[in-house]
């Protein structure tokens, strides 16, 4: 980062921070940074916060079999059985994109955003409305995978394409089978990125099962300024703790990465 840079950076700070004094506003929040926006922001008086996602890698995979075999024998031997099973039932995946996604098919995705997130989440935040308006303001920029059976669709996943990357975001089913959430939200995202040559897909945070899937630990990176200093010393305290928490989590999780052990020692001779 140059010096100008810097300079811009400091004027614009203390142009929000003023912003933020001037409303009243109890705090200003930024998330998911590269590590010199979040050190700039810090710098300044923002407080720093870890946390943890978890990442799929493309090391070059020409084919989903290819990077199968990166992983080791017993893993390898389970992802094939998990996407056999999620299928035994007769059913069958469609990737819907661009002019793909009409309103009938958003129609059977919100039903299975209702029915899942009512189970799951408690009460589901998003519309009707929301998806049509997505399909059709960046229709090119969605992946919507769905999961056929007996002529209707009964599950489905949507992702989100931007720059290098695949964005998993929800899922839902109006019908349960054995490992169709994996195939819907994992596998047939990661043979996505592979032919689409994109470098990772963000299956976001929680869920410790997507190791054995070949998603590994991620930290990310947010910071916050909280104008109370009362406050801002307790959540600094707090921070603290919760740094070195994700910090060991994270390695704890990474040793167990499902990855052939020669490969690894390959990669660091």
């Amino acid at each position: 980062m140059t010096i100008t840079q810097i300079s811009r950076i400091g004027k614009l700070i203390a142009g929000l921070l003023e912003l933020c004094r001037r409303q009243q506003a109890s705090s200003v929040h930024f998330t998911f940074l590269p590590e010199p926006e979040w050190k700039a922001l810090v710098s300044h008086g923002f407080l720093h916060r870890t946390d943890q996602q978890f990442h799929w890698e493309n090391a070059g995979y020409p084919t989903f079999e290819a990077f199968l075999d990166a992983l080791s024998a017993r893993k390898r031997k389970t992802i094939k059985r998990e996407r056999r099973d999620a299928l035994s039932a007769g059913i069958t995946v469609d990737r819907l994109t661009g002019t793909d996604l009409t309103e009938a098919v958003w129609d059977a995705f919100f039903e299975f955003y209702m029915e899942t997130g009512s189970r799951k989440w408690g009460r589901p935040y998003l519309t009707r409305k929301f998806y049509s308006l997505i399909g059709q303001s960046m229709p090119d920029k969605i992946v919507l995978i769905m999961a056929r059976r007996a002529g209707r669709y009964i599950a489905g996943a949507i992702n989100f394409v931007g720059g290098d990357a695949v964005y998993g975001r929800h899922w839902g089913a109006i019908e349960h089978h054995p490992f169709l959430h994996f195939e819907l939200c994992y596998y047939q995202a990661i043979e996505f990125a592979i032919e689409h040559k994109l470098k990772r897909v963000e299956a976001g945070a929680q869920g410790e099962h997507k190791l054995a899937r070949g998603y590994l630990p991620v930290t990310t990176h947010s910071v916050h300024y909280i104008e109370d200093p009362g406050l801002r010393r307790a959540v600094a305290d707090y921070l603290v703790r919760e740094r070195a928490y994700v910090e060991a989590a994270g390695n704890e999780l990474a040793a167990l990465a499902p990855f052939r052990k020669d490969l690894a020692e390959q990669e660091q001779d």
